[in-house]
């Protein structure tokens, strides 16, 4: 099934509901994304390279709509006011009555019900959760957001209604509120519910995309592939973040200029994230063939070779890519780095410096600068290169480990060591959320302290 419109997302509210209160039960099935465009909130590393991490492009749940029916939960919470045996009885008997709806797919009357419920007793969780469930396939996004808000701020130690209140806002299109409430319901966590956490993986792989981050994305979406997903919305997903286009899959229609370009793009990714390399370079290499003059093809075949340590098969890649595109900057810093690993940072200088200067705005190309300064001998021009980087991105850990590395050199030994313990404080951070993404197997990106001249980073 290609993806469109009618791609969505079920999640199952008798599954999610036993993280919320308890009770036991699990199915989800999927649900379609909606909207138009990110905002442009946080950018500044959107543009990143991975050099030397091994792409694992990453799948999405199934796309298809199934009917699921609600488990009546045990358990409701608790007033805050003891009420009067009459108002506990009318609650019981509404509640009781919601619930027999609900479980009927008697959906208008389920909802009716739970409202009257809800306005004899405001603090009935488990009411204001299958009140947003039952908004929720019903496509009444901007209700089951209230509800879902609702029950959020009831159990804040609870990760899925916050989570599920997020993907409310992805389908209303409010996707910087959508990723800060997916990524809070991760956080907390979402107990033992592999399908709901795939729906937050997918759309966080597609709130990635749409944000620039396009690395970030294939590593999330990736990892759904090598697990086995394989869906053609994934796919084209996985295409449009190897070529770079910051678009939803959805727009991507049987009319689309260049919809077999990054369907194909992303069967090449998809196999590279089953670590099928082989069906991929095949893949890569007909694309590189049949698309050679299409803007970030070479690129995304330089950034498969390099992945799997063809440093001059990647070479030739991000060659091709600037022939064809002479202000590309990110196949000069590409080929910076591999002339970097290489130890031969005075062949990748004058590619760093005319990235630097193609695109001064991204914080990456003046970090790379400043490492080739640093390791060519221009110690102050690394210092300038590097401090400019620090500025423009002050939460990106390497840059502090090549300042402190600098700072050294120029025996300035007090800003060595405040930059070496702002790189461990923001390492550390890094690497505890890190470690609450799912990841595939094979290299991934390491810092400088660890991989030396080996590493880059792994977002602009």
């Amino acid at each position: 099934m290609l993806y469109d419109e009618s791609y969505e997302m079920r999640i199952n509210p008798s599954a999610v509901h036993s993280h919320v209160t308890g009770d036991e039960g699990r199915e989800a099935t999927a649900r379609s994304e909606r909207g138009a465009r990110l905002s442009s909130r946080g950018r500044a590393f959107a543009c990143a390279l991975a050099c030397g991490l091994l792409l694992a492009s990453f799948a999405p749940a199934s796309a298809q709509r199934r009917a699921t029916q609600q488990r009546r939960p045990a358990t409701t919470a608790q007033q805050t006011q003891t009420p009067s045996p009459a108002a506990q009885q009318e609650f019981e008997q509404i509640a009781a009555q919601a619930a027999a709806a609900r479980d009927g797919d008697r959906v208008d009357e389920a909802i009716g019900l739970y409202k009257r419920g809800l306005a004899l007793r405001p603090d009935w969780t488990e009411g204001w959760w299958y009140l947003a469930t039952l908004y929720y396939d019903a496509d009444n996004y901007s209700e089951a957001a209230r509800a879902f808000s609702v029950a959020a701020r009831q159990q804040p130690k609870a990760g899925s209604p916050v989570a599920m209140l997020g993907l409310c806002e992805f389908q209303l299109g409010r996707y910087d509120d959508a990723l800060t409430h997916i990524e809070q319901g991760r956080s907390i966590g979402v107990g033992d519910n592999p399908e709901l956490t795939r729906v937050m993986r997918y759309h966080e792989g597609l709130l990635s995309i749409l944000r620039g981050e396009f690395e970030r994305a294939q590593q999330t979406l990736g990892t759904l592939a090598f697990e086995g997903l394989k869906t053609d919305d994934l796919i084209v997903a996985l295409g449009l973040a190897a070529l770079r286009r910051g678009m939803l899959p959805r727009e991507v229609n049987n009319t689309y200029p260049d919809r077999d370009l990054i369907h194909r793009v992303g069967l090449a990714e998809h196999f590279a994230a089953q670590k099928d390399i082989a069906d991929a370079q095949r893949e890569y290499e007909l694309l590189a063939r049949d698309y050679a003059k299409t803007p970030d093809v070479q690129y995304a075949y330089g950034r498969f070779l390099l992945a799997n340590r063809d440093d001059d098969g990647a070479l030739a890649a991000f060659q091709r890519e600037i022939e064809n595109y002479p202000k590309h900057a990110l196949a000069r810093i590409q080929i910076a780095y591999i002339k970097l690993k290489n130890r031969d940072p005075q062949a990748g200088l004058p590619f760093a410096e005319d990235a630097a200067k193609l695109y001064p705005r991204l914080p990456l190309s003046h970090f790379v600068l400043g490492r080739m300064f640093l390791e060519t001998g221009q110690n102050a021009r690394a210092v300038e290169e590097l401090e400019l980087a620090q500025r423009m991105a002050p939460e990106y850990p390497q840059i502090y480990f090549q300042l402190s590395r600098a700072y050294a050199k120029a025996n300035r030994k007090a800003d060595a060591e405040r930059a070496r313990d702002t790189f461990l404080q923001l390492n550390k951070k890094a690497e505890q959320a890190d470690a609450q993404q799912p990841h595939a197997d094979g290299m991934t990106a390491g810092d400088d302290s660890s991989q030396g001249d080996a590493a880059a980073p792994n977002k602009p």
